[in-house]
């Protein structure tokens, strides 16, 4: 258990039986009237937003979530296959587990698995990865005042919008929270 006042970014609460993710706090401490934390919540489950408002002080029951560092290995089609860095021991992750984090995975690479009584419940990758992009469309000679985008196709077969000069086999920094184009990698 822990109040309100606690919460930090990525702490996993059981509210409902339900697990959630804080997102966002904020202590707001009104002029009029007693102080509350205004937070955004994500379902482990369903990855679902929601905004929910506790008053300073409230009473709040914190999952206990273990996160252990693995690296993925390969997707045998119907899961996702991690190993875990410390007991070596490989275990199977369903594609709804994996959910949006499968569009920037490559084999060998390092993730946080989280568990909740011994049951995966998402997967944590780092702010951002480096990917080749395998296909896009050539930019247009002319309009670069703009900073126009296109799309580009990832080696994983993600696609995201990168600038116009960027060209095929180009290695990019992406933002595996957003998606976004950070930049290119030099080599």
């Amino acid at each position: 258990m822990a109040t309100s006042n606690d919460l930090k970014n990525g702490m996993v609460l059981n509210i409902d039986g339900q697990l959630w993710t804080v997102v966002e706090f904020q202590h707001v401490k009104p002029g009029k009237g007693p102080a509350f934390v205004r937070t955004k919540l994500k379902s482990v489950m369903s990855g679902k937003v929601v905004d929910k408002t506790f008053n300073a002080g409230t009473k709040v029951e914190t999952a206990n979530v273990d996160k252990r560092d693995m690296e993925y290995l390969y997707n045998d089609g119907s899961s996702f296959i991690f190993m875990d860095k410390g007991t070596y021991e490989q275990v199977e992750l369903t594609p709804e587990v994996v959910a949006e984090a499968a569009g920037y995975l490559l084999e060998n690479q390092a993730a946080t698995v989280a568990l909740h009584e011994g049951n995966p419940i998402y997967v944590e990758l780092p702010s951002s990865v480096v990917l080749t992009i395998t296909y896009t469309e050539p930019g247009l000679q002319g309009d670069r005042s703009t900073g126009g985008t296109k799309p580009a196709t990832l080696e994983t077969g993600l696609e995201i919008q990168v600038p116009l000069f960027v060209e095929n086999n180009t290695r990019v920094k992406v933002d595996t929270r957003t998606g976004d184009y950070l930049g290119r990698e030099r080599d």
